[in-house]
């Protein structure tokens, strides 16, 4: 049986700086919707972690060899509970400067890691 390659991404997003409109977003990750879930699930991402510094954001995900970010892009357009959640979203986000019209997440580049030293 053949091992599926893992990969890591690395994106950032802020947040509009307020303490309610934080906390509420929070709240909203602490049990999203399953629709949400399965989306993220059946794009080939195998997990996925989010981190808060005040208002930014930072998010690690692991997929298989299924992900692809254009598919994703594709699938969400595609899903009327994705557009809703992310219509949702946009309430408490803000996209970091530099990124391309409605864009949300940034991906990050990786500049270290311990283990190529």
């Amino acid at each position: 049986m053949s091992r599926m390659n893992r990969t890591r991404y690395c994106l950032a997003l802020d947040l509009n700086n307020d303490e309610k409109l934080i906390a509420e977003y929070e709240h909203w990750h602490k049990a999203i919707w399953p629709e949400i879930k399965q989306s993220i699930l059946e794009s080939g991402i195998t997990e996925m972690e989010i981190y808060r510094l005040e208002d930014r954001l930072f998010m690690i995900m692991e997929t298989d060899d299924s992900f692809d970010f254009e598919k994703k892009a594709a699938m969400d357009s595609a899903n009327p509970a994705v557009q809703r959640w992310e219509e949702l979203m946009w309430k408490y986000q803000k996209a970091i400067p530099g990124g391309r019209e409605g864009e949300k997440w940034r991906l990050m580049n990786k500049i270290f890691k311990l283990t190529e030293q």
